[in-house]
């Protein structure tokens, strides 16, 4: 994939004989420090190191910042980062493309104003409507130090991540995999949602076309065999809680479908070259989908197999092909969900897990049930989070960082580790209650210990998109307590026991008031505390967010949103409304 690339803005005092030519050296070398801290610390999705193009020369003037944008054009630039010591011309040098993100870092030093610099730029770019993030680091540096401190550091990352995810999405597609399941409203896909604020396409196939796939075999065959074999050795049936179990041949049948239908959706979410060899051309070619939702309820799980194979294997790290990047699949279609699901994947380039924010349960609820009393983290009560879809088996918890539980990009995966998720995984036939045409949900549970960020887009009448985040920590129940709890409500589906990071005010009073604030049925969780990540790409996207549990001090947005007042979450409404959608 042409991932795009991080452009390097090296600004100067265009003022020749005597100025400028002092300084060309200590502006290049500001901007090459710029480039490796990026390339050596950011990794697109593929694992590659982000590529950085700096413009052929300082920019002192206008004909050199032009001269700079028609080389990013032509270079796959997403994301602008100018760098200086010094003054320069503020809106003669500054970034002038209203789409791409945006951030100026003035060096702070003494003998140069680049400080100076930093706030002129920002002005300018606040006064004609381009919002920039500032960066400027909290102590002076000597003009030769070509350190970066670690506060600059950390801005610069936060600021790249955030942007290139913006990048890498626009011009996707989102892939409704059928239309709305059971009247859940992020299954009621919102064109001007995806087109505005996002720069997406959105694309839609009826669920018929998985059976006209499977009937006329479009489909790779051999790899179906190679996966059906993959699946045999490595998939283990869990326990089959329906009162009247299918037969051994309807479940190898059951089987043989729902593995054919991981492969289609895949297919048509990126295309496949052998179905073009096989004479499918368009077929062959996919939906250019960097996320997809399948509606499955009613209409197909009614008398067809379930999509929570397809939707667990596929949003894994790994499968019979190997490791590799996931391809992100939303339960239910409901894209508002998977879009939050795509944010956590392009800021981390990790599996995410799709859930049910299902159940709020008290310490004395958990008392009168199991007889046991929380303690630690789960102190002050726990939500379950749990779904029959799309979780990947990355979840579980059974890879680690520094021997504790984590969620790693899928290069940093071993194989043991992937033999681990799959041992700690059941596919429990599909309760019949529910799906009535059979299929298989994966069944796992979560790991404790593990630092995690669930997450939820909500659209709202009158106000639009907006994003809620809580930062937490998966938790570990005594094994009689967890089949108590899960046996309550579907112990055939994965479980991860949630423990959000209190404030002790607002919605993050206690853990009853996280799940009282939720603002839908679905959330997104994410390998980390990203929630600062998070805050960041939504001012980005123009998206205000309504409620999270993240320091002020992490905070970081475009300096424009500090002249919208001084209360952050106000001044993040009032400016998002005021710039509106990116791509609007």
């Amino acid at each position: 994939m042409n991932y795009p690339k991080i452009g390097i803005r090296p600004t100067i005092d265009g003022r020749e004989g005597g100025v400028r030519e002092f300084l060309e050296e200590q502006v290049m070398a500001m901007a090459r420090s710029a480039a490796e801290l990026i390339s050596n610390n950011v990794e697109y999705p593929d694992g590659r190191n982000v590529e950085c193009i700096i413009a052929d020369s300082t920019i002192g003037g206008v004909a050199e910042a032009a001269a700079c944008a028609k080389k990013f054009k032509n270079e796959n630039v997403g994301v602008s980062l100018t760098v200086t010591p010094c003054w320069c011309y503020g809106s003669e040098t500054i970034d002038m493309d209203p789409q791409i993100p945006k951030a100026v870092w003035g060096f702070n030093g003494t003998e140069r104003p680049g400080a100076v610099y930093l706030a002129a730029a920002l002005a300018g770019h606040n006064q004609k409507g381009l919002p920039a993030f500032g960066i400027y680091g909290k102590n002076v540096q000597d003009a030769d130090d070509t350190s970066i401190p670690d506060d600059v550091k950390e801005k610069i990352l936060r600021f790249v991540n955030a942007g290139l995810a913006v990048s890498i999405m626009k011009g996707k597609s989102y892939l409704s995999m059928g239309a709305v399941s059971m009247g859940i409203a992020g299954s009621i896909v919102n064109e001007d949602f995806f087109q505005e604020y996002l720069g997406m396409r959105n694309e839609y196939i009826d669920m018929t076309e998985f059976l006209r796939r499977m009937e006329l075999g479009i489909y790779d065959k051999e790899e179906y065999e190679r996966a059906l074999i993959w699946v045999k050795t490595n998939c283990k049936e869990g326990v089959d809680y329906n009162k009247t179990p299918k037969t051994r041949e309807q479940k190898d049948t059951e089987w043989a479908k729902v593995v054919k239908m991981a492969l289609i959706a895949r297919d048509l979410m990126v295309g496949n070259s052998r179905l073009t060899e096989m004479g499918y051309q368009e077929e062959g070619l996919g939906h250019n989908a960097i996320l997809a939702g399948f509606q499955g309820q009613r209409q197909w799980t009614d008398f067809q197999p379930n999509g929570d194979f397809l939707e667990a294997i596929l949003n894994s790290s790994f499968d019979w092909s190997g490791k590799r990047a996931p391809y992100l699949v939303a339960t239910e279609n409901d894209s508002l969900n998977g879009v939050v699901m795509l944010f956590g994947y392009l800021l981390t380039n990790t599996a995410q897990m799709f859930s049910d924010i299902r159940t709020y349960w008290s310490p004395e609820a958990i008392k009168n049930a199991c007889d046991y009393n929380l303690e630690g983290r789960a102190g002050n009560g726990l939500i379950h989070l749990i779904n029959s879809g799309a979780s990947a088996l990355d979840f579980s918890g059974q890879q680690s960082i520094d021997r504790e539980p984590a969620v790693k990009p899928f290069w940093e995966i071993t194989d043991t580790e992937v033999e681990d998720c799959l041992s700690a995984t059941n596919w429990c036939p599909a309760i019949r209650e529910y799906f009535h045409g059979g299929g298989f949900s994966s069944e796992f549970l979560t790991k404790g210990g593990m630092s995690i960020t669930i997450s939820r887009i909500n659209i709202v009448k009158g106000i639009g998109p907006v994003l809620q985040l809580a930062e937490g920590y998966t938790v570990d129940l005594p094994d009689k307590v967890n089949e108590v709890l899960t046996q309550r409500t579907n112990p055939s589906w994965p479980t991860t026991w949630f423990a959000p990071r209190l404030t002790g005010k607002g919605a993050f009073k206690d853990v009853y008031s996280v799940m009282a604030n939720w603002g839908a049925n679905h959330c997104a969780s994410s390998y980390g505390h990203i929630g600062a990540d998070f805050i960041t790409l939504a001012s980005m996207l123009r998206i205000p967010v309504n409620m999270h549990n993240i320091d002020d001090n992490k905070i970081y947005r475009p300096s424009a949103w500090n002249m919208y007042g001084m209360d952050n979450e106000g001044a993040d409404y009032r400016a998002c409304a005021n710039y509106g959608a990116l791509y609007k």
